[in-house]
């Protein structure tokens, strides 16, 4: 048997004839940028989150990188942020010229509030957390402090589609919550895109601007803008898998839960779960400090599988300027060494994760 860590068109093939309506239906509407669909979809995923307002985009970096300028986030700025994060949550901040600063996570692979008050400075405006392989962070901490040092907190949800804290959504506990609509993601399009949720009227109506060559009318050029724009294609694609994302994120849950019982391997280290926080499972993410004997033997047996990531944005070349090296971070890079991503999607078969299950139980290096 061959499993891929993600096989897409099986989430299509369970809601085929709705998606290929409504993709008719733009088509047969001659309107394809700013319309009716996207308006449609922002007023849905705004209400499904808990937020006031949405503002569509055309990725999930232009999202935090467009969130960040609307704050006024500019060079001699420091942003807090997670050392084990996905680069692109530190694009957004060089985007706007100002600094990243690390922080370690903690045993859930999120920014650990324990350590954040100590890399708060003079210069800090701004902390970005991130709901990393679709767990909430403990962002009522993070929040707390961020209010208490009238820092802005934006929420980077690009793996927490529908993932809740103590009962309240992802993406609504700071000013700004960024979402990514990447395929892969639990609330993927069928191409990029991106959203932004908030509260604040001026910080929406300002995405707003700058995602449109910085304008609200036509040639009505208000601000130095960018074209980040989710298209009405994608938005209405979006707003069919939207009203199914609950279902789509049990299922997920069901084959994460049938995991966690039945891998019994002392060699693997299982996720575990923050009390309050809500896992919806983005990815099912095993730790070995045998890893790649580990994944050759799974690649050899048919299952494939991904590390989410294998190289932390500190020792990344294109921040090799910042001055950081092998060992500033060492949980963050204990983690990249030991992660490795299990196959987890929308319409696995019980034989598939039956299988993924005994091949890891087999492994015995």
């Amino acid at each position: 048997m061959k499993i891929d860590l993600a096989i897409l068109n099986r989430q299509f093939e369970l809601y085929q004839a709705e998606y290929e309506k409504a993709a008719l239906k733009v088509l047969r509407s001659g309107w394809y940028i700013l319309g009716h669909e996207v308006a449609a979809f922002e007023k849905e995923f705004a209400d499904y989150v808990g937020a006031k307002f949405c503002v569509g985009v055309n990725s999930g970096l232009d999202a935090l990188t467009l969130s960040l300028r609307a704050l006024k986030i500019c060079a001699g700025d420091e942003v807090i942020v997670p050392a084990n994060t996905y680069i692109a949550t530190v694009l957004a901040i060089t985007a706007n010229g100002a600094t990243p600063v690390f922080v370690e996570p903690d045993e859930f692979y999120n920014l650990d509030s324990s350590k954040v008050a100590k890399a708060i400075t003079s210069r800090t405006k701004a902390i970005m957390v991130v709901h990393l392989y679709g767990q909430a962070a403990d962002v009522e901490k993070i929040s707390k402090l961020a209010r208490e040092n009238n820092l802005a907190l934006v929420e980077d949800c690009a793996q927490s589609h529908g993932a809740k804290f103590n009962g309240k959504m992802t993406g609504t506990f700071g000013n700004i919550g960024c979402f990514s609509f990447y395929p892969t993601k639990n609330l993927g399009g069928f191409g990029d895109g991106g959203a932004i949720v908030t509260d604040d009227e001026n910080l929406a109506a300002t995405i707003g601007k700058l995602r449109n060559y910085g304008s609200k009318v036509k040639y009505h050029n208000e601000l130095a803008g960018v074209n980040s724009r989710l298209d009405e294609m994608q938005a209405a694609l979006l707003r069919v898998k939207l009203s199914h994302l609950d279902s789509l994120n049990d299922e997920r849950k069901k084959i994460a839960d049938k995991y966690s019982a039945e891998i019994k391997n002392s060699r693997l280290i299982l996720p575990k779960i923050r009390d309050g926080a809500e896992h919806v499972y983005h990815q099912f993410v095993v730790r070995t400090n045998q890893r790649e004997a580990f994944k050759n033997f799974l690649e050899r047996n048919g299952i494939k599988t991904v590390i989410h990531y294998p190289i932390p944005p500190h020792l990344a070349e294109c921040y090799s300027h910042l001055g950081y090296g092998r060992g500033d971070f060492p949980l963050t890079e204990k983690y990249s060494d030991e992660v490795l991503s299990l196959p987890m999607f929308n319409g696995m078969t019980d034989e598939e994760i039956n299988f993924v299950i005994g091949v890891c139980n087999e492994y015995d290096a």
